[in-house]
């Protein structure tokens, strides 16, 4: 029997219910045992530690094999300095575990085709993994801040930059996971404008000649973002930098119908250890917290990533990806879904749907 450490970040919003109903698929998954803490992260940890991630918890988040996050966020933390906001916390778990490679899956069930903006015959069988650069490019970038200008006005700036070291690690992961998929790896960037595209380019293409297996093609970021919407099922992989990957995956999510139905994973290996943390892509939709309505398929599915990439159970991915196709095909639906059923209703099928 395998012990595998997790920690539960279920954090604000939404984040709570959707994170219990990952608990019950954890606790229902045969020949494995999972060592699991919870604590806090975001808004709720602010206002018990007036800080969006306590030391405490960043140890413990080093001291375990992955993390499981929920949502941080919400309209009463707003007016608080950036590096008190709830989102703050979640930066500092990507920077500080070097989470630097964000996988974003894209997959149309079929039960929900008629919910995509797009026509069915332009979305069957999408399936697209966005590989994103996360710890680096604008978002980290230094000098970055607000300054006072002579004339009194102001500047804002921020800091686009990326080294080979960087880009290249990011392109081996696309390309490593290429391999397990349709060996295609699709890379965007802004050579045509940006000193650092055009590195990004060079780099990506010399990482290429170590997967001569691989196709490697390169697309400008924004020609990408029109073809998401010409003709998705064009895309395997995508491998792209950090502000370009916000954009372009959060894009290609709603192709799905619904960001309540995507999971995503931020990896890394460090010394040979690898970190990962797992958590849906969809915000903490404080406009419905408390209220049961939240879809879980999302969460629970972060848990079907963690299963693939972190403990190496194929087997209990697969189960648990087809309890939720199964639970999708029955006809339940969360009202993010135009239905009625309850968070708790989602995660009963979904356990059933496991046996």
């Amino acid at each position: 029997m395998t012990t595998f450490s997790v920690l539960l970040l279920a954090g604000d919003g939404i984040g709570p219910e959707v994170m219990a109903q990952a608990r019950r698929v954890l606790d229902h998954l045969p020949d494995f045992t999972f060592d699991i803490r919870e604590d806090l992260v975001g808004g709720c940890a602010f206002d018990a530690h007036g800080q969006p991630l306590h030391d405490d918890t960043m140890a413990a988040a080093r001291d375990s094999d992955a993390i499981l996050l929920g949502a941080v966020g919400g309209p009463q933390w707003d007016g608080l300095d950036f590096d008190k906001r709830p989102e703050a916390g979640l930066l500092r778990l990507r920077k500080e575990l070097d989470l630097f490679a964000n996988l974003r899956p894209v997959k149309l069930f079929s039960a929900l085709a008629d919910r995509s903006t797009l026509k069915r015959e332009v979305i069957e069988g999408l399936d697209i993994l966005i590989v994103r650069e996360l710890t680096a490019g604008v978002y980290f970038g230094e000098p970055r801040g607000i300054e006072d200008l002579p004339d009194g006005g102001r500047r804002g700036i921020n800091t686009h930059s990326y080294t080979t070291a960087e880009i290249r690690r990011i392109a081996q992961v696309a390309l490593t996971l290429a391999r397990t998929r349709r060996s295609a790896v699709c890379s965007a960037d802004k050579m045509n404008v940006m000193e650092a595209g055009r590195l990004w380019r060079e780099e990506v293409t010399a990482t290429h000649k170590n997967f001569p297996d691989v196709r490697l093609s390169h697309m400008l970021a924004d020609n990408c973002a029109m073809q998401l919407v010409r003709d998705p099922c064009q895309f395997d992989t995508i491998v792209t930098d950090n502000l370009f990957g916000d954009m372009l995956s959060d894009q290609a999510a709603m192709l799905t119908g619904s960001l309540g139905m995507l999971p995503s994973a931020c990896l890394s290996i460090d010394g040979g250890r690898r970190r990962a943390m797992y958590e849906p892509v969809h915000g903490s939709a404080p406009d419905i917290a408390g209220q049961n309505k939240a879809n879980p398929l999302a969460m629970i599915l972060s848990v079907a990533m963690m299963l693939r990439y972190s403990c190496e159970r194929d087997d209990l991915a697969d189960a648990v990806e087809s309890a939720v196709e199964q639970t999708l095909a029955a006809g339940l639906r969360t009202p993010d879904l135009d239905g009625d059923a309850t968070t708790e209703q989602m995660g009963d099928a979904v356990i059933k749907a496991l046996g």
